[in-house]
């Protein structure tokens, strides 16, 4: 399922089926009359007196075309908590089974006015399907309109794309089977990342003996696969402030040597790589 999101400054109360406002903690929607028309905003009035208020999100069936969605903004909320809260949204695509959304962010309560990017990329992550493998793909698509004033900044949207590109980069490779991304064909695909910006290197065996890495070479003699060091740079600052080094393990396949691991979970050994797959996710979200 992708999600499509574009970003407006208003929009006709007509078109919108599917209303998404935000409240404060304690569901207080005397601020959201100016954004319902007067039987919307009595009919939430009455039904929200008996829903459960415990809830970080309420839905109201206005008829069989709208829905109006309340979700609770808590005062002081972590980035990351904010960013569960999307991810939860999220989980209501299903239920809902509607396919375009409208977010009026001027309903963002003022203690919470940063929020907003945070809970889109939350939503974003939670989107996030390997598919590749897959004979028949999602084709569901979910667009979502952000209108009003309080929307975020360019700068927050190109941020928060870079890191969504790096984190599914990041899992798409850890969701490889060992029998494709082999060490050779990982190599290959970080080179790749020069096109980003990224100044790649790759050491190859000749060159690990040149430089003395017989304890990588020893574990590589285990597999007939190629054993390598791949090295990422990137150069985002001009000045001459110290450079900060990643290290990631990048064992594609890891059985356990001479001492063999146990079938269960066998298979979860792909993620052996998934510290290198981080550095390469988090390289790639930089540049």
């Amino acid at each position: 399922m992708s999600i499509n999101i574009n970003y407006i400054k208003s929009i006709s109360k007509k078109s919108i089926n599917n209303n998404v406002l935000f409240v404060d903690e304690k569901f207080n929607i005397t601020s959201l009359k100016k954004h319902l028309s007067a039987s919307e905003f009595s009919f939430v009035s009455d039904l929200i007196k008996i829903k459960d208020n415990k809830k970080k999100i309420l839905k109201f069936d206005i008829n069989s075309k709208k829905k109006i969605f309340l979700v609770n903004l808590k005062k002081n909320s972590k980035n990351s908590d904010i960013e569960n809260l999307g991810a939860t949204f999220y989980n209501l695509f299903k239920e809902n089974k509607e396919n375009k959304y409208n977010f009026n962010s001027d309903t963002i309560p003022k203690q919470s006015k940063s929020n907003l990017g945070n809970f889109l990329h939350g939503l974003q992550l939670k989107s996030y399907r390997f598919e590749k493998y897959k004979t028949k793909k999602s084709k569901e698509n979910i667009s979502i309109v952000v209108y009003g004033k309080n929307i975020p900044t360019i700068k927050d949207q190109i941020k928060f794309k870079a890191l969504e590109d790096g984190t599914f980069y990041t899992r798409d490779l850890v969701s490889e089977p060992g029998n494709i991304l082999h060490p050779d064909e990982y190599a290959k695909r970080l080179k790749l990342l020069n096109k980003d910006g990224l100044k790649v290197n790759i050491y190859d065996e000749k060159k690990l003996k040149k430089l003395g890495m017989n304890t990588l070479l020893g574990v590589g003699q285990g597999s007939i696969r190629g054993s390598y060091l791949v090295t990422m740079e990137w150069n985002g600052l001009k000045d001459k402030s110290k450079p900060l080094a990643f290290v990631g393990k990048g064992v594609c396949f890891d059985t356990g040597g001479i001492s063999l691991k146990p079938a269960k979970f066998m298979e979860d050994m792909t993620y052996d790589m998934a510290g290198s797959a981080v550095v390469g996710g988090l390289m790639k979200s930089l540049a």
